[in-house]
């Protein structure tokens, strides 16, 4: 059951990074950032799912990242990796509140900034899944 989750999450998560790179280039960068947000969480969810954990019911994408280095055994890697990029996933944090509360724009930098966080993904998460 968990693996068709999963892999259903990793869809969502594919679409969602597609939808990202679409609002990107057309300049709107506060929807650009919102679904590099729902990306990346619903790719850690799905990564939580197909290593045997239950993702935990947070709206933090950098403690389901921290709980997926825990799961992998790099836990050092993980929290190195999210100390050194803070600041991008408070931004990321920011956008979720921000989509449902009160607006915030973002800049063609900020969100430049947060669509290679998604993608150095790939350094710390195995490349077969990210």
């Amino acid at each position: 059951m968990h693996r068709a989750e999963a892999e259903k999450l990793l869809s969502r998560s594919r679409k969602f990074a597609d939808a990202a790179e679409f609002h990107f280039m057309r300049g709107d960068y506060d929807l650009s950032v919102f679904n590099i947000e729902q990306a990346l969480k619903l790719y850690l969810k799905a990564m939580l799912l197909k290593n045997g954990a239950d993702f935990p019911k947070t709206h933090s994408a950098v403690k389901q990242f921290i709980i997926l280095g825990e799961c992998l055994g790099k836990q050092q890697q993980f929290t190195e990796f999210s100390e050194k990029h803070a600041l991008e996933f408070a931004s990321l944090e920011d956008a979720y509140i921000s989509s449902r509360y009160f607006p915030r724009e973002f800049t063609r930098k900020e969100a430049e900034k947060l669509r290679q966080l998604f993608l150095r993904g790939e350094e710390v998460c195995p490349t077969t899944y990210w």
